[in-house]
């Protein structure tokens, strides 16, 4: 009987300890799955809050009071003109900023692999500094020097001043890809008498052309969504960020929310259109 009661009690001071046991095992997942709820709705409540603006009668940008449900703001949208001639401008700006920055990135990036030892961290250093610059810093720097020049200000600053921060981004996505380039293929394509421009051609570039792509988008977005430093190069032109904040000063409308919708739209299109034809390309294979 003695021997049952031990047991006994055995077993029910076991019985909390696994429990406890059981529990500190689930309680990392219960933190991981609560870090994440809370880092989705940061991200995608605003952009709810900004969808359900879109649709309310209110000539603010809001959704209480709700006031009734409108398509009227796209109409709104539509008829702005200044708004349609910004959007332009800062698409504009992005594609040329894409022209100069992806070639200088990567070619910064080739020349600071070929690189050893102190003189790759002294040039790294260098090459990265731009990032670490306030914009405001680089637009106002960028405009006392051009107007040296004459020029005061306009899309051609704009171009200039953002390139020379963004191609930093371009560098740092070049270079991460080719750490993982295994030289051997140049060596082995020059042995057989490839040209340096041919063996770029067919070996490097392909090898690069991801790395490209993606930074070609980083620096589209980073020029399209840029405010600090083009407030001060941008002389009598108005991109997009400045007119938005133009128009938080003077008035908002839901007719900003709208375009914010429309260009969301479209980013997920893009992104669900590159997925569909990465596998479609990886089924080829």
């Amino acid at each position: 009987m003695t021997l049952a009661l031990d047991a006994g009690m055995q077993a029910g001071v076991r019985t909390p300890r696994g429990g406890t046991t059981a529990l500190a095992d689930r309680l990392p997942q219960l933190i991981f799955a609560a870090y994440m709820i809370l880092f989705f709705a940061y991200l995608f409540l605003p952009l709810l809050v900004m969808t359900a603006a879109t649709f309310n009668t209110s000539k603010f940008p809001t959704v209480t009071p709700w006031l009734g449900t409108t398509l009227g703001w796209f109409n709104a949208l539509w008829a702005d003109q200044a708004m349609w001639q910004a959007l332009r401008l800062s698409v504009f700006i992005g594609f040329c900023v894409i022209a100069i920055s992806l070639p200088v990135g990567t070619a910064a990036a080739l020349f600071l692999m070929s690189l050893q030892g102190k003189a790759r961290t002294f040039l790294y250093a260098v090459m990265v500094s731009p990032l670490l610059t306030p914009g405001v810093a680089i637009g106002i720097s960028t405009l006392i020097l051009w107007r040296q020049a004459g020029i005061g200000g306009g899309s051609f600053l704009i171009i200039l001043a953002q390139s020379s921060f963004i191609s930093a981004y371009v560098m740092l996505m070049v270079a991460a890809r080719l750490q993982r380039f295994d030289r051997t293929l140049e060596e082995a394509a020059v042995g057989l008498g490839a040209s340096r421009f041919m063996m770029f051609r067919r070996i490097l570039l392909p090898y690069l052309r991801p790395s490209l792509l993606a930074a070609m988008l980083i620096a589209f977005l980073q020029s399209f969504e840029n405010y600090n430093t083009t407030l001060f190069v941008r002389g009598t032109e108005t991109p997009l960020t400045v007119y938005i904040a133009t128009k938080v000063r003077t008035g908002l409308t839901p007719a900003v929310n709208a375009l914010g919708l429309i260009l969301i739209a479209l980013t997920i299109v893009a992104a669900v259109a590159m997925e569909l034809a990465k596998r479609r390309s990886g089924q080829a294979r």
